[in-house]
């Protein structure tokens, strides 16, 4: 499980106890941008006491993308042949990793938690923000000629051959363009990708991240990529 966090203080105590009691053996790896809240020193404490925790700081807030391929080369480094994309901030429920797992196992490339397949769902999101988000992943999936339902999300399983056959190195979005960007490298090249329908819940401690340099960046980026093919991808 590759975790990044900024100011998660209040969420990651509630979601890691959960991980680390699934009947799986879940290892966790915390991406910590340097967090003022406090968050890389609770995470150490944690990684003090239980074996599986591991925490990576990192010296300042770069933003998601970097912190993600940051985590996924440790976890490569480390030789774990499944590695988990997962928010820290509750909205992605423990109790629904081991469908993507499943996913996985059945022998997906790619497992997707998808909110926009039957059976997913959001809740306590106002309808201006579904709007958005079915808005900002309808204009990636046309321009970028997806046939994924949910290219945004960010509860993700991957194998270690996906993420290799990928060059993660080149990646080049910060923000949330990262997961466009990694599922459509994946798309690109034919592997096999799971949607498997979860449930997304608002968060209940903190504030989100995303901003409008966020949304701008996804925007610029998305219709570069869709004009020009130029996310770079094995060729």
């Amino acid at each position: 499980m590759v975790i990044p966090t900024y100011n998660e203080r209040e969420s990651l105590p509630v979601l890691l106890p959960g991980l680390l009691a699934l009947p799986d053996s879940v290892h966790v790896l915390i991406v910590d941008d340097n967090s003022p809240d406090g968050t890389g020193d609770w995470a150490d404490e944690q990684a003090l006491t239980e074996s599986r925790v591991t925490v990576l700081h990192r010296s300042e807030k770069e933003g998601l993308g970097p912190a993600y391929v940051a985590g996924f080369n440790v976890a490569l480094e480390r030789g774990f042949g499944t590695i988990v994309e997962m928010d820290a901030d509750g909205s992605h429920r423990v109790d629904q990793l081991p469908l993507l797992l499943a996913a996985i196992e059945s022998g997906a490339a790619l497992a997707i938690g998808s909110r926009w397949v039957p059976g997913g769902s959001i809740v306590n999101w106002p309808w201006y923000r579904q709007a958005i988000s079915r808005m900002g992943t309808a204009y990636a999936r046309i321009l970028l000629r997806s046939s994924l339902h949910d290219i945004t999300s960010g509860f993700r399983a991957f194998t270690r051959s996906t993420l290799e056959s990928v060059d993660i190195s080149t990646l080049s979005a910060a923000g949330y363009a990262f997961q466009i960007e990694l599922a459509w490298r994946v798309e690109r090249q034919g592997l096999r990708i799971a949607e498997v329908p979860i449930t997304f819940i608002e968060r209940e401690f903190g504030s989100s991240k995303m901003s409008t340099r966020i949304v701008l960046e996804a925007l610029a980026k998305v219709t570069f990529w869709g004009f020009t093919g130029a996310s770079r991808s094995s060729r």
